[in-house]
């Protein structure tokens, strides 16, 4: 698949953690905080993200990131939480030196993130587009114990089951299926063979698990109104 040229750097956030950072495309700045099961390298070549960036390149400068702990950023002794995703997006925005943009959040993570930055920086953000938006994840919500069994049940499965990057023989088909039919119940085979093999390039059990309990506990409601 052809694709405009991308440019990737590094910047460092608050806490010290390095984060990877892609520009490519051209015309108005657009700030991308994606769904964090991506990578950089990765993302141009398959059927899950090319198509988006094929779009979003088109009339755009774009400008996306790995998250901590994937991808090409720091994936060793990275701690995840709320604030420091919001510094990540921070230190991005000042490494790339864009004035004012359009912020584009994808899924409750992303959004999450993207709404915090725009009330922290009302001056910069020209529009703010919002996808797949939550303002509370599993664990701030009115949870059961029902629901907080089937949530600590689904990150004891990322823990056995996340596709490592290196691959092992007792992995196990069924628990790439699981992950890929989260992320997209709609998929079809040749998304689902790409999805996997993006899972094993992306992050690691441990660091999956760190920040899904963090977009669990996400809550912005006293940043929505």
């Amino acid at each position: 698949m052809s694709h405009p040229a991308q440019q990737i750097r590094f910047c460092t956030s608050r806490d010290g953690v390095r984060i990877a950072y892609a520009t490519c495309g051209a015309g108005t700045p657009l700030v991308w905080v994606q769904h964090w099961a991506h990578h950089l390298n990765f993302d141009w070549d398959g059927p899950v993200w090319g198509p988006w960036l094929s779009m979003l390149t088109r009339r755009h400068t774009l400008v996306r990131y790995d998250w901590r702990g994937c991808g090409l950023s720091d994936r060793e002794r990275v701690d995840f939480s709320f604030e420091k995703y919001l510094d990540d997006l921070e230190a991005v925005v000042e490494a790339a030196r864009i004035e004012r943009f359009v912020l584009f959040g994808m899924s409750g993570s992303g959004s999450g993130t993207a709404m915090a930055y725009t009330v922290r920086h009302p001056d910069r953000v020209t529009r703010l587009v919002l996808q797949g938006c939550l303002i509370r994840g599993r664990f701030a919500r009115n949870t059961t114990s029902e629901q907080m069994e089937e949530a600590n049940i689904r990150l004891k499965v990322h823990e056995l089951g996340w596709p490592s990057e290196l691959g092992r023989p007792s992995e196990i088909p069924a628990y790439s299926q699981f992950f890929t039919s989260l992320h997209m119940p709609d998929a079809t085979a040749e998304q689902t063979r790409e999805h996997q093999h993006l899972l094993r390039q992306t992050t690691s059990p441990v660091n999956a698990i760190g920040m899904l309990r963090s977009f669990w506990e996400l809550d912005v409601r006293g940043i929505v109104p």
